[in-house]
């Protein structure tokens, strides 16, 4: 023990020549600056019973980490996980090297191996990861790195701690934890909340100061788990394994079509996703059994599970894409595929109206069209930065030509037209409404109907030309000659010829006004029209009066009959009111 602390001793006061004539006398490496060759050393011939590798930090006790540390002659304070990342950062790296300026310099794995080593998360994209560890790097400063000075001038001694010293502590340790968990679910015999766990836990790792956190961890979960009930939860749809028997004939040949049509499973996965999630189970599975209509057998279970992680996979490759597109390229690769991307947008943005145009709405053959046109172009692919781009691009064309949609004239138009014909069918009989079905489907020729009449009228839109177009849609199979339709589709007609410019809007027929009576309410309205016509009718005189008593009357009584005939006018205005609710009903 003296050898090694004198050893000691003389590294806290060696030069980097007097560090690097130890290590060769050693036969150990002599490379890096001054204070991380000083931190190998001190490791290898002072520490070398311990285990200091990564694995290894994390089963040392909390106690020895305050030990280790001031042989190693940097901070000792700090939570558990501090002092950790502090040991780790003075054993693994050159303080020189790692700063946070230097990290921009650093791949994503890179980062992503070093927030794993100091217990950081890491989801993320690559800024994610850099912010996480600049800011372990900035609140360590100066903490490691450089010993004390006083230890250099020779001051002060240091205690060599041993794995040894800790022994009895590890063995009482789990016993006290198991009666602790015990005397809690004793108390908490109907269960207890995350609330009442969490603060068993802090009690427990407030009495264990000589142990490290992962193992009290590890020794509480081991106990509550022993004494919870075992609930059995069901397994999603989407990780549920296929049984161990041989695929039928069938289900062969149906997952060989699929894998032969991924891709236009993958187009109508994303179609999907653009509004539904897979956490709804429910619509996804209505989804996949929609695939029918493609030719797929979904009604196999093989078939649908196949189809779910096609399903399962464009989802987690969807969020990949967008992080890709807000984030620097990852790679040299990356951003020369972007860049070549971003050379081809303009002739890829021309493309898409005549693509989809071509496919007849159909989106999802629209889509994979696209995508070989944008293989065909030398654009890779595989890459989640230029297929989110991709993808991106052919979404935003769908919301830009719906918008455009809606602003169209002859849009607008035909949603009045159908507003007119479709205004109180829930009323109308089955056969009607199939008519107004067919009207539906075909309005642009119904439109080059009327344009065509009223251009040979020169603009008359009278008797003759709107029996002309009854006649020639009777001539067609459409029944509309009714007392329900031929007002509405005369309408439509007179729309359409406002807005080709050849009628006035006071040239357009009007529907009827539509209110509607059942046989038992017109004796009703028919007896109370009768009663309001009966005080309106003037009343008789039984005996005549004088002149200027009747001029007298008159004129006392003149605001009395205002008020009267007001009131007989509010009545017949609550029967009106009546009517068109009935009407509205």
């Amino acid at each position: 023990m003296s050898n090694r602390s004198s050893l000691l001793s003389e590294l806290y006061q060696a030069r980097l020549e007097d560090l690097k004539e130890i290590a060769s006398a050693y036969g150990l490496a002599k490379n890096g600056s001054v204070e991380y060759l000083r931190a190998q050393l001190i490791r290898d011939l002072i520490l070398s019973e311990w285990d200091l590798t990564l694995d290894g930090l994390k089963n040392i006790l909390n106690s020895d980490l305050g030990s280790l540390l001031g042989v190693f002659g940097i901070k000792k304070t700090g939570s558990l996980r501090t002092r950790r990342q502090r040991l780790y950062l003075h054993l693994n790296h050159d303080p020189k090297q790692l700063k946070e300026e230097n990290l921009d310099k650093m791949t994503k794995e890179e980062l992503h191996a070093l927030c794993k080593a100091l217990e950081l998360p890491r989801s993320g994209n690559r800024q994610t990861l850099l912010i996480r560890v600049a800011g372990v790097l900035s609140a360590q400063h100066k903490n490691w790195g450089t010993i004390k000075r006083s230890l250099k001038r020779g001051g002060g001694s240091v205690e060599i701690p041993s794995p040894g010293d800790s022994d009895e502590v590890q063995e009482t340790e789990s016993p006290s934890i198991e009666k602790a968990v015990e005397t809690f679910v004793s108390e908490h015999p109907e269960g207890w909340s995350f609330e009442q766990e969490s603060e068993l836990i802090e009690t427990i790792e407030e009495t264990q100061v000589e142990t490290s956190l992962a193992d009290v961890a590890t020794s509480i979960e081991e106990s509550l788990t022993s004494h919870a009930p075992v609930l059995e939860q069901p397994v999603p749809p989407m990780l549920q394994e296929l049984s161990s028997e041989e695929p039928t004939l069938e289900e062969e040949a149906a997952l060989l079509e699929i894998s032969s049509r991924r891709a236009e499973v993958e187009a109508a996965a994303r179609d999907y996703l653009l509004v539904g999630s897979t956490t709804d189970l429910d619509d996804m599975n209505t989804f996949i059994a929609s695939l029918s209509n493609h030719g797929f057998s979904v009604e196999l279970a093989r078939v649908r599970d196949a189809i779910r992680t096609i399903i399962m996979e464009t989802a987690f490759r969807s969020e990949q894409e967008q992080h890709a597109l807000s984030s620097k390229p990852g790679s040299w690769s990356e951003r020369e595929a972007i860049r070549l991307f971003e050379q081809m947008r303009p002739q890829l943005r021309e493309r898409i109206p005549e693509i989809v145009a071509g496919r007849r709405g159909n989106l999802v053959q629209a889509r994979m069209e696209f995508e070989e046109e944008a293989r065909a172009l030398g654009l890779d692919l595989r890459s989640p930065a230029v297929s989110g781009r991709l993808h991106a691009l052919f979404d935003l064309h769908l919301e830009i030509s719906e918008a455009e949609e809606l602003q169209d004239p002859s849009a607008a138009r035909r949603n009045r037209m159908l507003r007119i014909l479709y205004h109180g069918a829930v009323h109308l009989p089955d056969d009607v409404r199939r008519t107004i079905e067919r009207l539906e489907r075909n309005l642009p020729s119904f439109e080059s109907l009327v344009e065509t009449v009223l251009e040979s009228s020169e603009g008359d839109f009278s008797e003759a030309q709107q029996g002309l177009i009854i006649r020639f849609l009777e001539s067609k199979g459409y029944l509309v000659n009714t007392a329900e339709l031929r007002p509405r589709v005369l309408a439509c007609a007179g729309i359409v010829g406002t807005e080709l410019g050849y009628l006035t809007p006071s040239q357009i027929p009007r529907l009827a006004p539509g209110i509607l009576v059942s046989d038992e309410q017109v004796d009703s309205i028919v007896a109370e029209l009768k009663a309001l016509a009966a005080t309106f009718k003037p009343t008789v005189a039984t005996e005549e009066e004088e002149p200027e008593l009747h001029v007298a009357e008159s004129v006392a009584d003149a605001s009395d009959r205002v008020g009267e005939v007001r009131g007989k006018i509010d009545r017949v205005d609550a029967l009106l009111s009546r009517l068109r609710l009935q009407d509205g009903q």
